[in-house]
């Protein structure tokens, strides 16, 4: 793979952030089912209602943006946010007070060893 084709400026991460209403059975099974919907479209859990997805190129972060899009659900908020890998690599991440580590990228498929 060409080196531009990896650049941290070129490289994505989509971020999900969403906030459901889980007043009723029904409202607890819609906002499940996003979330489980979610992770079937490759997404991880950052934060409770934080899924992130790392994406090769900005193209196919615009395919998963738009998947997450056909599966909004008709109550609550949700909020979609595209940035680029050096932008993620600036995050600074905490717990419990300590620094700690922002979660890496998963390695680039190597298919052909070049």
């Amino acid at each position: 793979m060409k080196a531009s084709r990896l650049s941290e400026y070129r490289v994505m991460w989509v971020l999900v952030f969403f906030d459901l209403p889980t007043y009723t059975a029904l409202e607890r099974k819609v906002a499940s089912g996003f979330r489980q919907s979610l992770l079937k479209e490759g997404f991880s859990m950052f934060q409770y209602s934080i899924y992130m997805r790392h994406c090769a190129s900005a193209e196919n972060a615009a395919v998963h943006v738009r998947r997450v899009k056909n599966m909004l659900p008709e109550e609550g908020d949700v909020v979609i946010m595209t940035i680029t890998d050096k932008q993620f690599g600036m995050m600074e991440h905490f717990s419990s007070h300590i620094p700690t580590k922002p979660p890496v990228a998963p390695p680039p498929l190597d298919l052909f060893g070049f």
